[in-house]
This record gives C-alpha cells, structure tokens and sequence, in this order.
C-alpha cells in the first residue's frame, strides 16, 4: 500500500489521513485506490470502534485532482470512485469526517460518505461541479439533499457557493464546529468516546439506520423490530459493570 492515506491505529480507534499536503490533497485515482483497501482491510478488523477520516497539512482536501480529470484518468471500472464511497458508507463501524481548511466538490462528497462531519473553524466547504461544466458521480445528488434538504442543496450546487463552518453547522451539513486550536484534541475526545460504546450496537444500529433511510414511518418500525439484531454478546458485561458502580 502506498502513502497518499495514511492509517493509524489508536485505543480502540483508527484514523485515515488523506496525505498530499503538497497538493492540497486533492484526489486521484491512486488516492481512491489506497482508501479502498485501508476500507476492506478496516471491515474485516476487530476491536476498532470508530474511524476518522481527515486531511494532512493545511486543509481536508480541496477536491477531485483536476489536473488528473483534463488528463484522462482510468480509473478500474465505471462508478469505481461512487461504489468506493458507498463501501466507506457502509463500513460496520462509525465514520467521522474531521474537516479542517478546503473541502471542495470531490472532498466534500468523501465527507458526506461518513456518518457525520465536524468541522475546524477555519473549514470551508462548497461545490463546484458547475463551476467547471461538471455533474457529480461519487454521490453529491444523493447524500447531500438528505443532510441539508434539497432545496438548501439546489442553493448550493446552483451557486457553486463557498461558505465557512458556522454556516455548515446552520445548514446541518455539520454537526458542529471547534476551534482550531482544540480540533485534534476534540477528534481524539470524540473518538474515544464513540469506541468506548459497544461495537455490536454501532455495526447494528448503522444497518438499522440504513434499511430506516428513505421509509415510511410504520415500514421502518416493523423492520427495527423485525430485524433488530437485540442483544450483544458484550451486553451482560457492560450492565455488569454499570451495576458494580
């Protein structure tokens, strides 16, 4: 595996930086090729909790290498890049996209693949697909609509705005906002906190989520019945020790 997504493992947790500081961290085939096995390789883990993903150097990323795009990138097969994604999405495992400085276009839908985005201060987001002739294929259309409502999406990708995190928080594309002299310290708080919960609960709980998303009221709550996965083989320990406090 190359180095342009670094991971590191931590307690319980685990981190993928997009490293092409030098560039930005803009995105290639290369890049894409790295996150989908550090992906493969995270899914059949056990004991990681929570996964961060973020960018090295002065920003998240500042999207898609365009340079790459005028040249003719091959990427291995149709829809590569969006499948790529989707499978972050469906990791069994919580997924944080931690957004410092740029997120532009490509980089933005990368974050809008994880479960939720935090956002530095200093974080600008925008997509500029129109700006360049350009229609989104790595899920744009669909993850963005169901974070912000779609006529906040239709703004945004009409427009090709460039907006900061006090407005991403407005909007819910954001969960919140931290200063940036305290984001690597929140990271790591937030991390820990989501591993420390049980992992069973977070690998069901995102499927439960995922079969809910887009349902009628009453399908989804038969289905969290149904198909609700109970109990955890780490659920008498955890009560066990709640009770010895």
């Amino acid at each position: 595996m190359g180095d342009t997504i670094l991971r590191e493992d931590f307690d319980g947790w685990s981190q993928l930086t997009l490293n092409r500081p030098e560039k930005l961290n803009s995105l290639t085939v290369g890049m894409f090729a790295e996150l989908r096995s550090h992906i493969e390789d995270l899914a059949a883990s056990d004991g990681i909790g929570c996964v961060v993903i973020r960018g090295a150097g002065k920003c998240f990323s500042a999207g898609h290498d365009l340079s790459d795009i005028s040249a003719g990138e091959h990427p291995p097969s149709k829809g590569w890049h969006s499948e790529t994604l989707r499978m972050l999405e469906k990791l069994p495992i919580p997924v944080v996209a931690a957004v410092h400085g740029h997120c532009y276009t490509g980089a933005l839908e990368v974050a809008l693949a994880a479960d939720f985005i935090i956002a530095s201060e200093n974080a600008r987001f925008g997509d500029t697909h129109a700006k360049f002739a350009l229609t989104p294929v790595w899920g744009m259309s669909v993850r963005l609509p169901r974070r912000v409502g779609i006529a906040t999406a239709k703004r945004l990708m009409f427009t090709a705005q460039m907006f900061g995190a006090d407005e991403a928080v407005r909007i819910g594309l954001a969960e919140y906002s931290v200063p940036d002299e305290t984001f690597d310290a929140e990271i790591e708080k937030l991390a820990l906190q989501i591993a420390a919960q049980s992992h069973f609960s977070h690998a069901a709980n995102k499927r439960l989520l995922d079969r809910a998303d887009g349902k009628a009221a009453d399908e989804a709550l038969i289905r969290e019945w149904m198909e609700g996965e109970g109990r955890g083989p780490d659920m008498r320990d955890r009560i066990a020790a709640l009770m010895k406090k």
